[in-house]
């Protein structure tokens, strides 16, 4: 099982915090899997702004997600 995460602007559109799922794979993979969910969720999921973090720490599509990992999506900073 592995944890996702939703923050921010992210978690108000998919109207989801956390998720636990059965999951092994590239965080692409993943992605293109929560796409499944819904039109809400394949619109969040095929913007390319989307990032994520594995256990806290920022990651590409290509790494892969495991037993136990903690994946967090969240939409870009900014600050000023």
């Amino acid at each position: 099982m592995i944890r996702v995460l939703f923050f921010a602007r992210l978690r108000e559109t998919l109207d989801c915090q956390e998720l636990d799922l059965d999951f092994s794979g590239t965080v692409t993979e993943l992605k293109a899997d929560l796409a499944k969910r819904g039109e809400v969720w394949h619109q969040a999921f095929h913007a390319e702004e989307v990032l994520v973090a594995i256990n806290q720490v920022m990651s590409k599509n290509d790494e892969c997600v495991k037993a136990g990992d903690e994946v967090a999506f969240f939409p870009p900073v900014t600050g000023g």
